[in-house]
C-alpha cells in the first residue's frame, strides 16, 4: 500500500481512495469521505473523463463541476476529458490504493468487465463494490483466480443489501443450530429519481414484467412515465439480490431460503418503510426464534451504502498489506470503521 502518514498527533495512515462512476452514489461517497482522515479521495471518474491528483481532490469542487458541465473530467488543473476515462485513470492512478466501483450494474456484465481492465492493466491494490445481482457476483467470483494473480483483493456486495443487512444476518445466525429463512426487506427514499438514474433503473429490472436490458434500454421519459403510473413508487418482491449467494458460501443457508424486497419513493426522501433483516432458526433448544436488526430511518440510503463500502475498502486494504489477495464477501469479512 502506497500510504502516507498524517502530519500532527493523530498520525493516522491514509489511503488514497478513488471513485468509479460519478452519478448519486459516486456523488454520496466523495461527500462522506471530505471528513474522513484515514482515506482521502484522489481520483474520480464517469462516462466522459476523469480527475486525479495524489495529494487530494476537493469534493465540492468535483460535485459542482459534474453537475454544471456534465463530468469531473472538466475539473481544473487536473481533470481531463476522454471516452476511456477508466482505463486511463487506471493507468495514471498509480498512487491510488483502493477504488469504490460507485457504477450501474446495468448491463449485468458491466462491473466485471471493468474488473477485467483493472487485471488487464496491470494494477495491485483493492477494489470495493455495492454490486446487487446474483448473477453479476457469480461472474465475479469465476475470476476469484485471475484476481489473485494479479494482487488485487476485491471486495464484493459491500453496500447495503448486499453489504451491511448481510453482514448482519451473518452475525444473527450465529445463535441458531439451523437457519430456515432470511428475509431482508428495504425502505428507500429519494427526493428525485434523477439523482440516483441507475440505481432506480436497476430497480425496475426486477419488477414483474420488465428485466435488466429493458430497464437499461429505457429512455428518461419511460422512466418518468412509469414513475407517474405508479406515483413515483416501486414495490419490489423476490428480487435477485447477491445477498443469498453470499449467506450461502458462508455456510448460512441454503440461497433459497433467503428474500429481498422492499419499497422505492422516489418522490420522497421519508423512507416509506424502515429497512431491516430477520433471520428465522431453531434454537439449539429446539426452539424457533427470529432475530431482527433495523436501521435507524434517520439514516439515509447514501450512508448506508457508502459507509460499509468504505469500511469493507479499510479491512480490504488490511488484508491486501498480509498479501492476501482474491475476492471477499460482506458476509465473510468485518468491515473496519473509517475515522
Amino acid at each position: 500500500m502506497s500510504a502516507k502518514q498524517v502530519t500532527g498527533s493523530s498520525n493516522l495512515p491514509v489511503a488514497r481512495v478513488g471513485v468509479l462512476g460519478f452519478g448519486g452514489l459516486g456523488q454520496a461517497a466523495a461527500i462522506r469521505l471530505a471528513p474522513k482522515r484515514e482515506m482521502i479521495l484522489v481520483a474520480a471518474a464517469d462516462k466522459h473523463g476523469y480527475v486525479y491528483r495524489p495529494d487530494g481532490i476537493d469534493a465540492s469542487g468535483c460535485i459542482s463541476t459534474y453537475q454544471s458541465l456534465g463530468s469531473v473530467g472538466y475539473l481544473e488543473p487536473f481533470g481531463k476529458l476522454t471516452t476511456e476515462s477508466v482505463e486511463e485513470l487506471i493507468s495514471a492512478g498509480s498512487s491510488v490504493d483502493g477504488y469504490f466501483l460507485a457504477l450501474p450494474n446495468l448491463p449485468n456484465n458491466f462491473i466485471p468487465n471493468v474488473v477485467k481492465q483493472f487485471i488487464k492493466l496491470g494494477w495491485r491494490g483493492v477494489l470495493v463494490d455495492a454490486i446487487k445481482r446474483t448473477s453479476a457476483v457469480e461472474q465475479l467470483l469465476e475470476m476469484r483466480g485471475e484476481l489473485a494473480q494479479a494482487g488485487i483483493t476485491y471486495m464484493t456486495g459491500c453496500g447495503a443489501t448486499p453489504g451491511l443487512l448481510t453482514a448482519a444476518a451473518s452475525l444473527a445466525a450465529q445463535s441458531f443450530a439451523d437457519v430456515h429463512k432470511v428475509e431482508i426487506t428495504f425502505g428507500v427514499g429519494i427526493a428525485n429519481w434523477e439523482a440516483y438514474r441507475a440505481t432506480i433503473r436497476e430497480d425496475i429490472g426486477h419488477m414483474p414484467g420488465y428485466n435488466v436490458e429493458k430497464a437499461n434500454s429505457m429512455t428518461d421519459a419511460e422512466v418518468e412515465a412509469l414513475l407517474d403510473k405508479t406515483n413515483g413508487i416501486l414495490k419490489l418482491e423476490n428480487m435477485e439480490h447477491a445477498d443469498d449467494i453470499m449467506l450461502e458460501l458462508a455456510g448460512i443457508c441454503a440461497r433459497n431460503r433467503v428474500t429481498v424486497g422492499g419499497v422505492v419513493d422516489t418522490r420522497n426522501p421519508k423512507k416509506p418503510l424502515s429497512t431491516n433483516v430477520k433471520v428465522t432458526g431453531r434454537t439449539f433448544e429446539g426452539k424457533i426464534s427470529t432475530h431482527t436488526f433495523t436501521l435507524g430511518d434517520e439514516t439515509s440510503m447514501a450512508a448506508n451504502v457508502c459507509g460499509p463500502a468504505f469500511g469493507y475498502l479499510k479491512a480490504g486494504m488490511k488484508l491486501h498489506k498480509q498479501g492476501i489477495h482474491g475476492i471477499f464477501t460482506a458476509a465473510e469479512i468485518m468491515p473496519q470503521f473509517v475515522k
